[in-house]
């Protein structure tokens, strides 16, 4: 297909109006006769309010109204006991914000505590099998196991950890005439719509949701907390509008986090390196009220050639907030412990981590019996091996030094399934010759405005300065969640999809006009370039088409979905990672010192963009591997480290030298635009390639994430 904006590195079409501060967030917006709401947040994991007092915060300058009862509100968790340490006991409303902060300082409550766990590794704790999480198993796992030659058997662990964007949840809502207005930090208007009516009994059809900007996300918006829903509850109780941000340490135990987790991965394979049994086992913590699952054990049965595979996994139900996707959801985790099993094998072996893989690539998806659609994953090996330089790798771990640093190198796979879910979208040419496309997707970071934008003016045959997407209104025609890396895939086929049909209806509307210089034409025939209709030497343009009809405009609303494509096809998206890392033995200090990532990930629309979603991904990544993890105090469930201050994130001096390359391909049968989802599968991968690389450095295979300074000392 000829393409003129697709493919080119350009720049995010947002960037001017975001770093002049010109682009307004949810909490910025100026809605007359706005006021504060804050929220008060119980101290007990498990228990009922017995007593709450209110008196001394409204009898505090500028605190108008103090919420208590939410026993009408239809909540995730129960309104009528506390489930988590945090749950909102109560809404502090004022005219400032600084009188509504200290009048929820003001609010006391008695609690009836009860027993409560939070710590999931409490044995008296019984573990659970989801429902949606099935055991799996092929051949006869627990049988080629007893019998390899080698075998690897790893016990593992991850932290939890935090969403940490800088745009904290916000959410203004305001009523008119029974309808409800939000400006809300969400990744998907129509799914925070279709909450809020539930929880406040009203029709969707009443609620409408703009977020037009994002300060990242990281999978926090894609669920409507209590925040929302109370900034709703209170703006229809004192009949004005009422604006709630949630403050850092709100944010630790007011919305979800990636759960912490426990594995076992055993592999069993021949001395040639034929890998023949996989055995993984893995356990998250969940609470009491709500299951939560993602994909842990996707990657672990799928990703090589082992003909005998089982996995288990199991919830350990506690006194928490419910657990939610962090980006690369669940499949980072199970990908960590699988390539971490995956280099110790070839250790075990003698054998090159690159090629131990390869020997076992897969010539079909074994668990769905599928062919792929595309699997590029060889090339992401070659590419990534020859541009990172892993040649220079020394098999026997700690033999390279820097002074006194120890040097290693580590790799890993990396793979996420190419989402594609329904999602509509609208297409209107102007009569100026422009025009706008309209879908209520969201754009976190990745530069969905830009990349939407790109296919839609190739669609169209229009220059991309000519062409804007509209996004960030539930009102729009229909989208998918902001997350899954099922935006590109769904929305972007979609915007192409109903751009190619708009532009159908141009061209026919000008074969059958007898003053168009394209009268009688065969439609097929005609080609469209910078919004002019050329066949054969004779020319129309849009603007022309629309003047001699006397609209000021046409527009089709289009569909597009996968239908039934995941039952013929296995589609997923390929990498493969490496790293090289420094240690210092006295100190224990990890460094990394440079990453590479070689993709497959379908055509790429937006060059520039997608390197910076690699990056973001590398950079969480080793926020994984090395920082990041919440700690609780299991006396009560309190988030001790619930700061910025506390909570460590890799800053630009933990992130020197990251790159990426992208294989030239792209994937027709997943979707009519050829693209696999990108957002997701940059972190999966990195976490083990650096705990890979420390094992090279240092012949110690750390198993629990983050790698702390004192696993190495």
């Amino acid at each position: 297909m000829a393409t003129t904006a697709v493919g080119q590195p350009l720049s995010r079409v947002d960037a001017r109006r975001k770093v002049t501060g010109t682009a307004t967030y949810s909490a910025e917006h100026r809605i007359e006769g706005l006021l504060y709401g804050v929220i008060v947040n119980g101290t007990v994991a498990r228990g009922t309010v017995s007593r709450i007092s209110v008196d001394a915060a409204l009898g505090h300058p500028g605190v108008l109204h103090v919420l208590t009862d939410f026993g009408k509100l239809q909540l995730a968790h129960p309104v009528d006991r506390l489930a988590f340490y945090g749950q909102p006991i109560a809404v502090v409303v004022a005219e400032t914000l600084e009188a509504a902060t200290h009048g929820a300082s003001l609010v006391e409550a008695t609690y009836e505590r009860q027993d409560a766990v939070t710590d999931f590794d409490d044995p008296d704790i019984p573990s659970q099998t989801p429902e949606d999480e099935p055991d799996y198993s092929r051949g006869d796992p627990a049988g080629a196991l007893a019998s390899a030659q080698v075998k690897v058997d790893l016990e593992l662990t991850s932290a939890r950890e935090n969403h940490n964007p800088i745009e904290l949840p916000s959410t203004i809502a305001r009523w008119q005439d029974g309808r409800l207005t939000l400006w809300d930090k969400t990744q998907w208007s129509q799914g925070a719509a279709r909450t809020v009516a539930g929880a406040l009994g009203i029709a969707v059809t009443d609620v409408r949701v703009h977020n037009e900007f994002l300060g990242g996300g990281f999978g926090s918006g894609i669920q409507t907390y209590d925040h929302v829903v109370l900034a709703a509850f209170a703006a229809r109780e004192v009949n004005r509008p009422v604006k709630v941000v949630l403050t850092r340490r709100q944010f630790y135990y007011g919305t979800g986090f990636r759960p912490a987790s426990r594995h076992r991965m055993a592999l069993g394979s021949t001395a040639a390196g034929r890998v023949s049994a996989l055995v993984y086992e893995v356990r998250i913590e969940n609470a009491r009220y709500r299951t939560y699952t993602d994909g842990l054990t996707d990657l672990p049965k799928f990703l090589y050639g082992v003909p005998n595979t089982s996995t288990a996994y199991r919830i350990t139900p506690i006194d928490v907030h419910s657990p939610a996707s962090m980006r690369g959801p669940g499949v980072v985790l199970g990908n960590f412990a699988l390539e971490t099993a995956m280099d110790q094998l070839a250790h075990e072996l003698a054998v090159d981590p690159v090629e131990l893989r390869l020997r076992n690539e897969p010539t079909q998806d074994e668990v769905s019996q599928l062919p792929f659609s595309t699997r590029k994953l060889r090339e992401c090996y070659e590419t990534g091996a020859r541009r990172f330089g892993w040649s220079r790798r020394r098999a026997k771990p700690g033999s390279r030094t820097d002074g006194d640093l120890l040097i290693g190198m580590g790799m890993a796979t990396a793979s996420y399934h190419n989402n594609r879910r329904d999602s509509s979208a609208r297409a209107r040419i102007h009569a100026d010759g422009t025009a706008e496309v309209f879908a209520a997707s969201a754009d976190m970071g990745p530069g969905t405005t830009t990349s939407v934008m790109q296919v839609a003016a190739d669609a169209l045959g229009l220059p991309a300065s000519a062409v804007t997407f509209r996004l960030g209104d539930s009102s729009y025609p229909t989208a998918p969640l902001h997350a899954a890396a099922c935006t590109m895939a769904s929305v972007g086929s979609a915007a192409h999809t109903t751009c190619h049909a708009l532009k159908a209806e141009f061209i026919r509307r000008a074969v059958a006009d007898p003053n168009s210089p394209l009268h009688g034409a065969n439609p097929a025939d005609v080609q469209v370039r910078d919004g002019q209709l050329e066949t054969s030497g004779a020319r129309d343009t849009y603007r022309d088409i629309l003047r001699r009809a006397g609209l000021p405009s046409l527009d089709i609303t289009g569909n597009w979905g996968p239908g039934d494509a995941d039952s013929r096809i296995s589609t997923y998206g390929y990498g493969a990672v490496f790293a090289e890392v420094s240690v210092d033995p006295l100190l224990g200090l990890v460094r990394v010192r440079r990453i590479f990532a070689a993709y497959d990930v379908g055509r790429v629309i937006s060059p520039k963009l997608a390197h910076s979603q690699a990056i973001g991904g590398m950079v969480g990544g080793i926020g994984m591997a090395l920082l990041e993890g919440t700690v609780t105090d299991h006396r009560d469930g309190r988030i001790v480290n619930a700061s910025l201050a506390d909570y460590l994130v890799p800053v630009n001096a933990d992130v020197l030298d990251l790159d990426a390359a992208f294989i030239n391909t792209e994937d027709p049968q997943a979707d009519p635009i050829g693209v696999k989802g990108l957002g997701e599968i940059t972190i999966v991968g990195v976490a083990p390639a650096i705990g890979n690389a420390v094992f090279n450095a240092t012949g110690k295979r750390l198993t629990d994430l983050p790698i702390r300074p004192e696993a190495l000392l």
